[in-house]
């Protein structure tokens, strides 16, 4: 079918795969409740210094879904910048489309997708700003190109050409050769403080390890462990 498509449109024929088939059985270990960390930060730990120990590319690669004020949904890829039992933590524009979303719906939902290992962690929550002083020493350490970029850009926003950028770009070098470029008021963190986090183990045949930390405010903000289906 997807090669008569293709040759309707007068797209070069290439194989494509049958992608009813097309899966890889996991094998690459299991999860049980006697393996989990105490906390889910704890686990969270073990998994993250797996994920760098396997080099994978980026392991604090993290998809960050949000939603705007009337629940459509919209998702992208973004790094992790730090975690502790409080929260995961990334850098953005306040003015860029996931900015606008949360500050009408802040709740975002993160999947760290591990495929190498045959992982992935599910994080659900709430979502709030970090201090002035937390996002200057996530601003700082950015090298000047990248910091140059940031302030130049105006996230999301329709430009004409990617010359339009680039001159953008050139023009605040001028105007700050040398010196530390100044962190854009828009420019800071935010942290999700997570509600629920799930560590999803690939299984064999599908029958996938699923356990999940539910915060149980009820318990004054302790946390519960389920086993989820698969």
């Amino acid at each position: 079918m997807l090669l008569d498509r293709a040759a309707a449109r007068g797209v070069s024929m290439v194989a494509v795969p049958d992608l009813s088939r097309m899966r890889n059985d996991y094998t690459a270990g299991r999860l049980g409740e006697s393996d989990l960390a105490a906390t889910w930060v704890e686990q969270f730990d073990r998994w993250f210094a797996d994920a760098v120990a396997a080099e994978l590319p980026e392991p604090n690669a993290v998809v960050v879904a949000t939603a705007d004020a009337d629940g459509a949904p919209d998702a992208r890829i973004v790094l992790m910048k730090g975690y502790d039992e409080y929260g995961i933590v990334f850098a953005t524009s306040y003015a860029s489309a996931k900015g606008a979303q949360l500050a009408v719906n802040p709740r975002a939902a993160l999947v760290f997708p591990w495929h190498a290992l045959q992982r992935q962690v599910r994080v659900t929550g709430r979502v709030e700003k970090v201090g002035v002083a937390a996002s200057d020493a996530l601003w700082d350490p950015r090298p000047r190109g990248a910091q140059l970029a940031a302030a130049a850009s105006v996230q999301s926003t329709v430009v004409d050409s990617r010359d339009e950028l680039v001159e953008r770009v050139r023009r605040l070098d001028e105007q700050t050769p040398g010196e530390k470029v100044p962190r854009p008021a828009t420019w800071g963190g935010y942290r999700v403080v997570p509600e629920t986090v799930e560590f999803w183990q690939g299984g064999a045949d599908r029958l996938h390890d699923r356990i999940r930390f539910v915060r149980d405010d009820a318990e004054g903000g302790g946390w519960i462990v389920q086993r989820l289906a698969p």
